[in-house]
């Protein structure tokens, strides 16, 4: 102790910076004052290096990217596979000569697909070599891009089809190519000869040619009629191919019934065995008409049986000089294997078929009952205020 002074010496302990001495008291304002931090190492150089930060950043890039990737090809696989957008079942032209690009660009603005680049890519992917097919299609509602391309891919179009029936003539078959609403592009410049078409219905797609339809008729035809005349019987009284379409295009005009066509063709075949003419009404009307047709309204005349044509088989001997119209199988196939009969004659029964004579009594009596029931049909008619038939046509072929 020093003369009254207070010790100054402080308790022995660790002073403010850290060392051991006495422990100094700090102001209010010294204890509100923040302590020194230490500072962070100082990065090494080769930290510091640019090749470390650009490949740093390079990392980063291929992390984004990938996830990106990813992300992008998880949304177009289930897009690709969700249920479409189409709400009902629609029709889609793809033209031919079409890209899938344009493809897909069409599908999208007609809302049947709901992202056109996803449809692209992801059926390029699929397609591998294969390609998207031309023609009409129907999407079915909510059909999926991958059922659409798959669709698209088989090129299960539309069909449409145009019939042929059996009987008509060149001419005719061209009408009703002509008048089709599907078929595209100009029939051919030049007719095929008659009886060269096969009577069908063509299946066929959108943007099918005309031309197509009668170069599928012409070559069904050909195959059908060798097919057929190689399988004939040899003892017919016909020569040709030529002559025996002629004659199967006689059958095809007679009758329509399925039974009768073997019999009508033995009627005929025995004519011409026999040397007798043919005197078949169906002639006639081409002889007059041509490949035109005759028209629903025009009867035969009695005049028409005299009218001296290459096609009229009641002034001429034998066949005419080319088919009358398309025959089609069963006709063909009465005629290279007919009935075994001895009739020379038949004649409508007034009900839609014919009834068959060996000899002219029989068949004139045939004819006379055919008349009986057309009398009773016109005076039926008359009763009903039906126009008559005019004086001069004919009642019925009298075959000698």
């Amino acid at each position: 102790m020093n003369d009254g002074q207070e010790n100054s010496t402080a308790p022995s302990g660790r002073n403010e910076g850290g060392t051991k001495g006495p422990i100094i008291p700090k102001s209010p304002i010294e204890a509100l004052r923040p302590e020194k931090v230490p500072q962070p190492p100082k990065r090494s150089r080769k930290a510091r290096s640019q090749v470390v930060i650009f490949l740093n950043f390079l990392m980063t890039v291929i992390v984004v990217l990938t996830l990106v990737a990813a992300g992008t090809a998880y949304y177009a696989m289930t897009s690709y596979e969700a249920r479409g957008p189409l709400v009902a079942n629609s029709n889609f032209i793809v033209r031919n000569g079409a890209g899938i690009a344009e493809i897909a660009s069409s599908l999208e603005r007609n809302q049947i697909v709901s992202d056109g680049r996803v449809f692209r890519f992801m059926s390029e992917a699929y397609l591998d070599d294969e390609t998207l097919k031309a023609g009409e299609y129907e999407i079915k509602a909510g059909a999926s891009m991958q059922e659409i391309m798959e669709l698209l891919k088989s090129g299960k179009s539309i069909l449409y089809s145009a019939s042929l029936p059996e009987g008509l003539t060149v001419k005719q078959m061209f009408r009703k190519l002509q008048d089709d609403p599907i078929l595209e592009g100009d029939l051919p410049a030049n007719l095929p000869a008659e009886g060269t078409l096969r009577p069908d219905t063509y299946k066929f797609s959108r943007g099918t040619k005309r031309a197509e339809i009668v170069a599928q008729a012409t070559a069904a035809q050909k195959t059908i009629v060798d097919q057929i005349w190689a399988k004939r019987d040899e003892k017919l009284p016909i020569k040709t191919r030529e002559e025996f379409v002629t004659l199967a295009s006689i059958v095809e005009k007679e009758t329509g019934i399925a039974d009768e066509r073997s019999r009508v063709a033995s009627v005929f075949l025995n004519r011409l065995d026999k040397g007798m003419r043919l005197q078949s009404d169906p002639t006639i009307i081409y002889g007059i008409f041509g490949g035109e047709g005759k028209p629903a309204d025009r009867p035969i005349l009695r005049s028409d049986l005299e009218k001296k044509t290459p096609y009229n088989t009641y002034v001429i001997k034998g066949l005419p000089p080319t088919p009358i119209a398309n025959p089609g199988r069963a006709a063909l196939e009465a005629v290279a294997n007919p009935s075994r009969t001895a009739d020379l004659y038949f004649v409508a029964d007034g009900t839609g078929g014919h009834v068959f004579a060996t000899t002219l009594d029989d068949h004139n009596a045939n004819v006379r009952r055919w008349r009986k029931l057309e009398a009773e049909k016109a005076s039926a008619a008359k009763a009903a205020g039906a126009a008559a038939p005019p004086a001069d046509a004919a009642e019925a072929p009298v075959q000698n």
